[in-house]
């Protein structure tokens, strides 16, 4: 089955957030009482707030109580404080311009909330290419990453098979989301994770940049011979 389009991950793949969104927990969790590190939560980053929230504070959730007061002081803190200040992955709008010249069919998978992407694809300085009526975000799926929702709802609103689709991403979380809805996943090192921890990738790469100046002989190219599509 040919390749039709590309799922794309925005946080650290299109956009350097990943230390911010770190940053921004610690804050949350901070003003309400709990003292957590930059370190001890930096590793999470690609999870949603359903998968943090209990990691750090025992018994809540980001859907209710004082859990969901954590998570939406996250959100403003990057609506609001990081946001503004994030710059894209090298890369990143050069490659969104070649995959739509090849008539790749782009649709965003993203943890964050509605109001959250449209300030990372500002930062991203491709919110004039990617709209956000071609995106899944953490209202379209129970649970985040690494659990499978967020990028089988892409499909579904893509109406793409997975073996039609590639995701672009930068976690582990990524990858393991992506894998078990049957995609495959082309992984960026700007994310801030090695190797070891997105040897799952069906290929590796810098940033956008470094795959765009590769994108002849990579997944996304027509001529790219794998059995995995």
């Amino acid at each position: 089955m040919s390749l039709q389009g590309a799922i794309l991950d925005v946080d650290g793949t299109l956009v350097l957030s990943n230390d911010a969104h770190a940053q921004a927990w610690v804050e949350a969790f901070a003003a309400f009482g709990y003292s957590i590190e930059f370190e001890q939560v930096r590793p999470l980053i690609g999870m949603g707030g359903d998968q943090i929230v209990p990691k750090f504070a025992p018994g809540l959730s980001d859907k209710e109580g004082k859990g969901k007061e954590i998570a939406d002081r996250r959100k403003e803190l990057i609506i609001d404080k990081y946001g503004p200040n994030l710059s894209p992955a090298k890369g990143t709008r050069d490659l969104i311009l070649k995959m739509q010249s090849q008539g790749l069919h782009l649709i965003i998978a993203s943890s964050a909330t509605e109001q959250e992407l449209s300030v990372l694809l500002k930062a991203a300085e491709v919110d004039d290419l990617l709209s956000q009526d071609e995106a899944t975000t953490s209202s379209d799926a129970e649970s985040s990453k690494p659990e499978p929702d967020i990028v089988e709802a892409a499909l579904n609103k893509s109406d793409m098979q997975p073996q039609q689709a590639i995701m672009l991403g930068d976690t582990p979380y990524d990858i393991e989301s992506a894998n078990k809805a049957g995609v495959e996943v082309i992984a960026f090192r700007c994310g801030g994770f090695d190797d070891n921890q997105l040897k799952d990738a069906i290929a590796i790469y810098d940033d956008p940049a470094d795959l765009l100046a590769n994108y002849e002989r990579s997944p996304l190219s027509s001529s790219f011979a794998t059995t995995s599509l």
